[in-house]
């Protein structure tokens, strides 16, 4: 099986043509197997390539765990560019079949080589059922208790469920995710966003992953934050969000909130299935 390694500010992934469908209905395994840092290639995840009826080309995301993700944002720009590069879909909008609806990549091409992309990532809800939640209302700023410490969260729908919580980065250990994660409240589990405020159009986030743990970056969690600090009145609609491994920049528009960052080959290979 030959496969593209990949990385969106760190937060890496296997990427696997398999637009004959050999893989179907094996994808959780898939990526258990190929994500294992020990034993496998190592990722947070894999990406895989298949055909569309709707849009050019479908996104198929598995964590590292196994488990199917809708969405993913460093995920999306990493596939972008691998389509991209491949000639499997061309232009400088490529629109892209996902678990939460067709996305539309703008290509950055530098030396006729897709160097960024920015992708629409949709509107986001705060509607419970949604999230989903238990809650029979929106989560803005609402207090929970875990472990005998109190946390302010704020809980969204961008694609995956996030919730985000406001305050100095110093004061959080990532790890306090798990069991935010697996709160009562979240029946499916949540992405928990760490977010400290530097400035009007500024913030910085480490994530916890559901389904992967601590990444290096989580694009769709880096959204989540914009709208949570924008809508708190922290930050406006055009914001800089500094992640543990660069730097990713949203825009919250009437038409979607966008979010601009690199995707890189890390290095091709073959694998033994």
């Amino acid at each position: 099986m030959k496969f593209t390694k990949m990385h969106g500010n760190g937060n890496d992934f296997i990427v696997v043509d398999d637009r004959n469908g050999m893989f179907l209905g094996k994808e959780g395994e898939l990526a258990r197997e190929l994500c294992n840092r020990n034993f496998g290639i190592g990722g947070d995840g894999i990406l895989i390539v298949r055909n569309s009826d709707i849009a050019q080309t479908q996104m198929i995301i598995m964590n590292s765990d196994g488990s199917y993700a809708s969405m993913c944002g460093n995920g999306i720009r990493c596939f972008a560019k691998y389509v991209w590069d491949e000639g499997i879909a061309k232009g400088d909008c490529i629109k892209i079949e996902t678990g939460d609806g067709i996305k539309e990549a703008f290509i950055h091409v530098k030396d006729n080589e897709a160097k960024e992309v920015t992708i629409n990532m949709g509107t986001p809800t705060f509607d419970p059922e949604q999230i989903p939640s238990k809650l029979d209302k929106e989560i803005v700023n609402e207090q929970i208790k875990v472990n005998g410490k109190e946390y302010n969260i704020t809980t969204m729908f961008m694609g995956v469920p996030h919730t985000v919580l406001f305050g100095k980065l110093d004061e959080y250990d990532v790890e306090e995710g798990k069991v935010i994660e697996k709160h009562d409240i979240f029946p499916e589990g949540t992405n928990v966003n760490f977010c400290e405020v530097i400035n009007d159009n500024k913030i910085r986030v480490k994530t916890w992953e559901r389904g992967a743990g601590p990444t290096l970056a989580c694009g769709t969690g880096c959204c989540a934050s914009v709208i949570a600090s924008n809508r708190l009145g922290f930050t406006g609609k055009n914001v800089e969000v500094e992640v543990p491994g660069g730097k990713l920049f949203v825009e919250i528009k009437e038409n979607g909130v966008f979010m601009t960052g690199p995707a890189v080959v890390s290095f091709k290979g073959e694998y033994e299935v």
